[in-house]
Parts: structure tokens; C-alpha cells; sequence
């Protein structure tokens, strides 16, 4: 009988735990609804104080080059965002350009060939430089990099590549390849992280299959594990794309600041994250101005976007062909 009443008390308790709000589902369903009302106010808030611009400039804003917001001679202003996308995308290619290699090569080392006693301060490391605030690296590029590269980086590059044009033009150490190069740096720490986790979750199977076949550690690396984590590479350069594209504080110190479009990565130029922050305080009495920095956000925001789904896509058709590889 006793057993019986203890038996029916533990079970009465087990509904009433089930009837009961489970505390964690609702917070969680509440951050998946937060994020889309957040992204839409934001994106709400971005177009309402862009409108101004919009009306008076349409379409022409995306193709204009000039930047002339107060007129001497009294006239309408003359914006475009032309020159700060240009600058934006040209600096963040070449960041990807010198990140990517350099941070597989960096994951490939902590998860596959560093000693237990390197991997560990190895790891440090490459997570501190992630902890730098970007007005840090912006200091030390302009005291640091931009006269290392007039002196040591650019000279060279225009003596053996100067027939072509993207190294051509006077070389003062400020423009889109110093920016690069200190995108480049900052985003290292979190591709690499990343790519680090995705890597070390190759499962090790893959890894004896290809020993025991004789294969050597770079051909395993090749053949199993790389391929195996090409999806979660991907996605880490999707990650680095996103945080290299909104960078500011530091791009500002070394790009030069110049609405120009120029072939030469030596030349001074700008981007749209810099725009924003140099000439946010001047528009005092200037709708138009204003507007414009704000529909530069709107276009920041569409850019960043559009090379986010790019990756989502292709990491979606290179897991769906993965599973048929497999399946197969």
C-alpha cells in the first residue's frame, strides 16, 4: 500500500513539473522573436532617417562619385556613395585575401600539427589579438604600419609590379592596402578560432583511414581532413567577411580618408563605416547630409547582407553535395 501511495505521489509530481512553463523554452522563444524585431527596427530606423536622401538623389546616389555636402557656391549638395562602396569592398577582398591563408594555416597547426605544450599558449595568443580594442590597432598601424609599408612593403611592390596599375601612383603608406593589411590582421583571431573548432570536430576516423592507407600527415590533412571541414571553413570566412566589411576605428587612422575611386591600392581612400564616423558630427542644419550617412548604413547594411547569404548558399550546396558524396 505504501508503495503503491509513494509510487502515485511521484507520478502526480511528474505532471505537475509537465503542466508547468518550462522557464528556459520561453526564453528562448523570446531571443528568436527578439532578433527579427530588433533587425527590423533597426532596419525601420535606417530607412526612415534616409529618406530625405533617397528623394533627392534616387538611384543616382549609388553611382555618383562626388562627396561635396556644402557647396561654396551656395547650390544643392553633390553626394555619392560610389567611392566609400569601392573603398569598402576593395579592402575588405584584400583583408580576405591575406586572413583566409593564413588562418587555415594557423587552425591547421593548433588542431593537427602543434605539440601539446606550443598549442596551448598558441591558442592564447591568437585569442588575445581578438581582445585588442580596434582604436589599439588603428594607433599602432599608424605609428607602425603605415611607415614600415612606405618603406619596406610598398617601394617593392612598385619596382617588380609597378607595370601594373594597382601598384602605380606616389606612395605615402596611407590607402586600401595598409587598410587591407590591418583588416587583414584583425580578423585573423576569429577565422582562425573558428576554423580551429570545425577542424578538431574532423572525426578521427577520417584521420587513421588515411594513415593506415600510407598516406603522410600533409596528405591526410589534404585528402580527409580539409575537405571533411570545408563547410565549417566557409562559414568562418563568411564571419571574417562580416566583421572586416564593418570595421572603423581602425581603417579610419590608415585609409587616408579621400572620396576617390583609383586602381592603385596606394593611394588614400575610404570606406563606407568610415564616412560615417568622420562626418556624423558636421551635419548639424543639413537633412540631406544627415539622410546620406544614414542611406550609407542602409547600403553597409545590403552589402553585408548580400555577402552573408552568398555564403549561407554556397555552404548549403557544399553540405548538400557532401551528404550525396557520403549517401553515395
Amino acid at each position: 500500500m505504501s508503495t503503491s501511495l509513494t509510487t502515485f505521489g511521484k507520478t502526480s509530481r511528474v505532471h505537475k513539473r509537465t503542466r508547468r512553463p518550462n522557464l528556459f523554452l520561453i526564453l528562448l522563444i523570446i531571443a528568436a522573436i527578439a532578433i527579427p524585431c530588433i533587425t527590423t527596427i533597426y532596419l525601420y530606423a535606417l530607412f526612415i532617417g534616409s529618406t530625405d536622401s533617397i528623394r533627392a538623389f534616387g538611384l543616382n546616389f549609388l553611382f555618383n562619385t562626388d562627396w561635396i555636402p556644402n557647396p561654396a557656391n551656395g547650390g544643392p549638395p553633390s553626394l555619392g556613395a560610389l567611392p566609400a562602396i569601392y573603398g569598402s569592398i576593395v579592402t575588405t577582398a584584400i583583408s580576405l585575401l591575406l586572413a583566409v591563408p593564413i588562418s587555415l594555416g594557423v587552425a591547421l597547426f593548433q588542431s593537427e600539427l602543434a605539440p601539446k605544450k606550443l598549442r596551448v599558449p598558441s591558442v592564447f595568443m591568437i585569442e588575445l589579438l581578438a581582445a585588442v580594442p580596434s582604436v589599439v590597432y588603428g594607433l599602432w598601424g599608424l605609428l607602425f604600419l603605415v611607415p614600415f609599408m612606405r618603406d619596406y612593403i610598398n617601394p617593392p611592390l612598385k619596382q617588380f609590379l609597378g607595370f601594373l596599375p594597382l601598384f602605380q601612383g606616389p606612395i605615402t603608406g596611407l590607402g586600401m592596402l595598409t587598410a587591407g593589411v590591418i583588416l587583414a590582421i584583425m580578423i585573423i583571431p576569429y577565422g582562425s578560432s573558428v576554423m580551429r573548432e570545425v577542424i578538431t570536430a574532423v572525426p578521427r576516423s577520417q584521420r587513421e583511414a588515411c594513415i593506415a592507407l600510407g598516406a603522410t600527415n600533409w596528405e591526410t590533412i589534404r585528402t580527409a581532413v580539409i575537405p571533411f571541414a570545408r563547410t565549417g571553413i566557409i562559414a568562418a570566412v563568411v564571419l571574417a567577411l562580416g566583421r572586416a566589411i564593418g570595421e572603423t576605428m581602425a581603417v579610419i587612422m590608415v585609409i587616408g580618408n579621400v572620396a576617390r575611386i583609383s586602381p592603385s591600392l596606394f593611394l588614400p581612400a575610404e570606406t563606407i563605416p568610415s564616412v560615417i564616423a568622420n562626418e556624423f558630427t558636421e551635419v548639424a542644419g543639413n537633412n540631406v547630409y544627415l539622410a546620406a550617412l544614414f542611406e550609407l548604413g542602409l547600403i553597409l547594411f545590403a552589402i553585408a547582407f548580400l555577402m552573408n547569404l552568398a555564403g549561407r548558399v554556397l555552404v548549403s550546396r557544399l553540405s548538400y553535395k557532401a551528404g550525396r558524396d557520403v549517401s553515395a
